[in-house]
């Protein structure tokens, strides 16, 4: 099993646009194989002290792959590469964390 963030900056004033095209695209995603997990979040103002400062130009994509495998699949499928094209110009920019359980 392995997690991943996905931390996407998006152009000022577009993350609805964003979250949109992303909506669109999770039904397909959660039905590759291999996909346990796959959900768009956004900051929570909570009071935390620990807490990062809200960004609301940013989405947290949680994901759980059941393997690396199938995450490279995933990026590699024809509704992925489809989506970034749909998105790319409001996306500035995209990281990712993969983690695996300790």
């Amino acid at each position: 099993m392995i997690h991943v963030i996905a931390t996407v900056e998006v152009v000022d004033g577009n993350r609805d646009a964003f979250l949109d095209e992303f909506h669109k695209i999770m039904p397909l995603v959660r039905a590759e194989a291999g996909c346990e997990e796959y959900e768009p979040t956004v900051d929570l103002a909570t009071g935390l002290a620990a807490q990062v400062l809200l960004r609301d130009n940013v989405v947290t994509i949680v994901e759980k792959w059941q393997s690396l495998d199938a995450l490279r699949a995933h990026l590699q499928a024809p509704h992925m590469t489809e989506y970034r094209t749909r998105v790319k110009d409001i996306v500035r920019k995209v990281t990712l964390q993969v983690l695996q359980p300790a």
